[in-house]
């Protein structure tokens, strides 16, 4: 296979480079990653300022390209211009820090798995619980395997994997889910406060997001051990409430 990897954490980070020893054992792999953190950065892109590539090695000999951009900047640089041919699979990740539920709309990994479902190419996003993860080699391990999977048994054009995993070892994972996605409310507030200069400034926060005990809900699953894998689809349109739509005559308006 032809791997691209990325994630939103920047370049360096370790579950990225976790990935890339796995994959690179038996497949061509490519790393084309923000130069920075550009974690909750969403789908965002560059319009206004030029992008940059730069070539970078690691003590292990390992070498990469770092970018000036967001997480779906690097995949369309990679698919577009860097590589020389097109990648069969996309994986983002490993990230540090579940992506389930409502945060699957600001995330910059999932972000980046959906850029490359949206060019026809099989993407994976990855995701650890915590925020501190020691098992990224067992994630990787799973991913590999995974990847090689959905390779060669195809996945819907415009859909991808969302994943995340337990930080613990694989021998320890209660199991696989294939749940669906969360979209329980979150619990969001507005901390405001004044600064030295007596100017107000805001902190946003919110509470852990409650996904109830059904093991077929993404954090659910999670909260029970086990690896969570989410189709998800580019498609945003509401099927049922497009039929509704189509009912209300809204032309009338227009006579």
């Amino acid at each position: 296979m032809n791997v691209l990897l990325t994630n939103d954490d920047g370049i360096y980070a370790r579950g990225l480079w976790a990935l890339y020893d796995c994959f690179a054992k038996t497949h061509q792999v490519t790393v084309v990653a923000p130069d920075r953190e550009r974690s909750a950065i969403g789908h965002a892109i560059s319009l206004n300022k030029p992008l940059r590539a730069t070539r970078i090695s690691l003590n292990g000999g390992s070498s990469g390209y770092a970018v000036n951009g967001t997480p779906a900047d690097c995949i369309k640089l990679g698919i577009l211009e860097i590589l020389s041919a097109r990648p069969d699979v996309v994986v983002a990740g490993i990230n540090p820090g579940a992506n389930v539920g409502a945060n699957l709309n600001y995330s910059g990994t999932v972000a980046a798995a959906k850029e490359a479902a949206l060019y026809g190419i099989i993407g994976i996003a990855v995701s650890i619980e915590g925020r501190h993860i020691e098992y990224c080699d067992d994630a990787a391990l799973f991913v590999a395997q995974l990847g090689e999977t959905v390779f060669r048994k195809g996945l819907p054009f415009g859909t991808f994997l969302n994943v995340n995993m337990p930080n613990l070892p694989l021998k320890e994972i209660a199991g696989v889910r294939i749940s669906r996605q969360g979209v329980e409310r979150l619990t969001e507030y507005v901390d405001k406060r004044i600064d030295p200069r007596n100017q107000t400034y805001y902190w946003q926060g919110r509470d852990m997001q409650s996904f109830g005990q059904d093991s077929h809900i993404d954090g659910a699953a999670l909260g029970q051990n086990f690896i969570s894998i989410t189709p998800v689809k580019c498609d945003m349109t509401d099927y049922r409430v497009l039929e509704e739509l189509a009912d209300w005559d809204l032309a009338g308006w227009l006579k």
